[in-house]
């Protein structure tokens, strides 16, 4: 008799690991590609991914919840976000969360005043969470080693989830946020950190030009906390929403939202540290 195909492997949460693993290495060739051929086109490859997830997390709103965030302003807002931080710097970028702000309140005034303070209320928020943090990234670029500066934030956050995972799954006992993330452990976050403290100290050795090990210590320490506190709002996100992921753009993944929630929240936070360190 004829034996039926295997089922694909999956791991915890129901997510095929095969799948995962392929995309997340495509998406690194991609980075790592952009990065160090031409550093720009490393920036339409994030306003690309925040353009998708600020698409995706409207998209979420208005489906579950019938909120109408203004999407055009949204997305005209996010490319000028992106750009005047990269080309000009931080106070260009807040100026033009300023005026997408406007943009926003007026956009919506073209339909009924029913809803309009939770329409626009929702899409401040989304200009605020997806394409403003993501603007620190933007702004590291910028550096003279912005590519070395992008692959160590990069870095430390994925260390920061990976240590989790990996300690949580062996030594997790207790709960760090059940209500939120079930998932997620004390003992993992400290494998997190740990992980994300030697991998800062490590590169910021090698990599940044006048850094020092105990720089990526705190930096790598910081990046942890903050990777984590990112991964539990978005976590606080989708339950109210009661979805698993923000999309299904990325085979393993979810949505883009779903691979930028712990990046957004850290990109600011290396940003500022790397610039105290080091410079901006």
């Amino acid at each position: 008799m004829a034996q039926p195909d295997p089922q694909p492997r999956k791991q915890r949460g129901g997510r095929n690991l095969q799948a995962a693993i392929g995309v997340g290495v495509g998406l690194g060739a991609v980075i790592i590609a952009s990065l160090f051929v031409v550093k720009a086109l490393f920036l339409f490859v994030v306003m690309a991914a925040v353009v998708v997830g600020v698409w995706e997390l409207s998209s979420r709103l208005t489906e579950r919840k019938e909120i109408k965030a203004p999407l055009v302003p949204l997305v005209v807002g996010s490319v000028a976000m992106l750009s005047t931080g990269y080309w000009a710097g931080v106070e260009w970028a807040a100026a033009s969360l300023a005026l997408t702000g406007l943009a926003v309140m007026v956009w919506r005034m073209a339909a009924p005043p029913e809803n309009y303070l939770r329409d626009v209320t929702a899409g401040i928020f989304t200009a605020f969470y997806v394409p403003f943090l993501a603007t620190f990234v933007a702004m590291m670029l910028a550096a003279d080693d912005g590519p070395q500066r992008i692959v160590l934030f990069l870095i430390v956050t994925v260390c920061s989830d990976t240590g989790a995972y990996a300690v949580g799954y062996k030594f997790g006992r207790t709960k760090l946020a059940p209500t939120i993330s079930p998932g997620k452990t004390r003992e993992g976050l400290a494998g997190g950190v740990a992980l994300s403290m030697l991998a800062g100290a490590l590169l910021m050795q090698l990599i940044i030009d006048d850094g020092s090990w105990w720089q990526g210590l705190i930096l790598g320490g910081c990046a942890a906390v903050t990777a984590t506190l990112g991964d539990l709002g978005e976590s606080m996100i989708k339950r109210d929403l009661g979805i698993k992921d923000m999309g299904t753009l990325l085979p393993g993944h979810g949505g883009i939202m779903d691979r930028l929630d712990s990046l957004l929240p850290t990109a600011p936070v290396v940003w500022l540290l790397l610039a105290a360190f080091v410079g901006s």
